[in-house]
């Protein structure tokens, strides 16, 4: 395990140490878990739900002006 230092603002620490302990979660563990996310490697998107979403992307649509005037609201 690595020690490592960080500048974060105070106020931002307050908050986190208070929510950390209202839960009773380790602040380390819960950055670790941040950074474990925030470089794990992205899913693997299948070709199907590409092909699907292209379909809905030049599906037809109709463009709305003002919501509350075309239903009457």
């Amino acid at each position: 395990m690595a020690l490592k230092t960080f500048n974060i603002d105070s106020e931002v620490y307050r908050k986190f140490s208070l929510r950390s302990r209202k839960y009773g979660v380790s602040m380390s563990k819960t950055i670790e878990n941040f950074i474990r996310s925030q470089v794990a490697d992205e899913p693997e998107v299948r070709e199907e739900y590409l092909a699907r979403l292209e379909e809905i992307r030049k599906g037809k649509f109709v463009k709305v002006g003002s919501f509350s005037k075309r239903y009457g609201l």
